[in-house]
């Protein structure tokens, strides 16, 4: 009979290469090049503060942090979709809130309010975040642009307290999505204040 594989000890995995230690970081800059690529200003990028705050709702309703990267990917596919497909017609803004407005009724089976993270607690932020994401598009204009700024700013905030407490969605996806979010904000920011 064979004894289980032995854990990496910290030591050992500090010494790993930056690029595996790091990755969500680096990922992270990568995406917010291509983001920021071509970004005329930044109510352009209010989907991308909804689809923050839904990964974390999707996953907190599902109740699997597992489900923080398929959920940030489907989102992707959902903005992109939205843009190729719609012809401008709908904001992908629009369609990630109205994905989100199901998973409440999931999340309502026995035990889904005890879960860690707290799904109202997840509630809340989708309120505050998915809300941010749509009054900018009505206000529209550099005010727009700044509460995008602001809110993925805010939304950075959750993203380390997540990657602390290490609940709700997986810890690389929180680092990816701190980073991501903070970067975006600051492109957001120097676009506006150039624009």
């Amino acid at each position: 009979m064979t004894n289980p594989p032995e854990p990496v000890p910290a030591a050992a995995a500090a010494t790993r290469p930056v690029v595996l230690r790091r990755w969500p970081t680096l990922a992270a800059v990568a995406a917010t090049a291509l983001i920021s690529f071509g970004m005329e200003d930044g109510v352009d990028l209010a989907p991308a503060l909804a689809a923050s705050a839904f990964v974390y709702f999707g996953a907190a309703a599902l109740r699997r942090a597992s489900t923080s990267w398929p959920l940030f990917f489907a989102a992707c596919v959902v903005i992109f979709a939205t843009e190729l497909l719609g012809g401008g017609e709908v904001d992908p803004t629009w369609v990630l809130l109205a994905l989100a407005a199901p998973l409440p009724a999931y999340a309502t089976r026995p035990g889904a309010l005890d879960a860690p993270g707290g799904l109202p607690l997840q509630v809340a932020a989708m309120v505050a975040f998915g809300g941010a994401a749509a009054l900018a598009l009505g206000l529209g204009g550099d005010a727009a642009a700044y509460l995008v700024a602001g809110g993925l700013l805010g939304h950075a905030l959750w993203d380390a307290r997540h990657h602390r407490i290490d609940q709700v969605v997986v810890r690389p996806y929180a680092e990816f999505c701190l980073v991501l979010d903070v970067l975006v904000a600051a492109a957001i920011v120097i676009v506006t204040l150039n624009g």
